[in-house]
């Protein structure tokens, strides 16, 4: 793709734009404000609900997807963006999110019919080590436990359901993650 930049004196600038706004009133738009760019944001779903800026990476689903890795390594230094795809993908596979197409709207991933079809339908167990400040390893031992134990309490009403087997309901509860005490 190439760039073109045309230097252009004010009066044409100034021209230019009222002819742009004025086109935008006639077509219903209302001039819209630059996106804000999201320093440090690691959650997908609350970027694009605030519409902040974003560089759409929903190919990755795709291409992740269509690969059919049975395991998947994700290695990139500090600030990369790690968090960010990892949430963009709990929000695109996670039946928490089932109905939430709308986060995907205007990207890549929400052009092919057959992801949009797969959105919200898988259970999704979503752990990161992003939040896990620590300076010391008995305290991000606690940290790992914590996360654990809330998703312990997040996927507790399988406990009570069909959805597991009772042998599997057995082997959680003896370990008392959803005690409070447990650390």
């Amino acid at each position: 793709m190439k760039t073109m930049i045309f230097v252009l004196d004010t009066q044409q600038v100034l021209k230019y734009y009222n002819f742009a706004v004025e086109q935008k009133k006639q077509e219903g738009h209302k001039r819209s404000m630059a996106k804000t760019i999201s320093i440090g944001a690691q959650d997908f779903a609350r970027l694009r609900e605030r519409d902040n800026f974003y560089v759409d990476k929903t190919n990755f689903i795709q291409e992740w997807w269509d690969n059919e890795d049975e395991v998947t390594l994700i290695t990139r230094p500090r600030r990369f963006g790690k968090t960010l795809n990892l949430t963009m993908l709990d929000c695109f596979f996670s039946n928490k999110y089932a109905g939430r197409g709308d986060l995907f709207e205007g990207l890549s991933i929400w052009e092919n019919e057959r992801f949009r079809k797969l959105q919200g339908t898988y259970p999704v167990i979503f752990l990161s080590f992003a939040t896990i400040k620590s300076s010391d390893y008995e305290d991000a031992v606690y940290g790992l436990k914590r996360q654990i134990r809330e998703l312990y309490l997040d996927y507790s009403f399988l406990l009570s359901s069909e959805a597991i087997y009772d042998e599997e309901k057995e082997i959680f509860l003896p370990k008392k993650i959803l005690d409070k005490q447990w650390n």
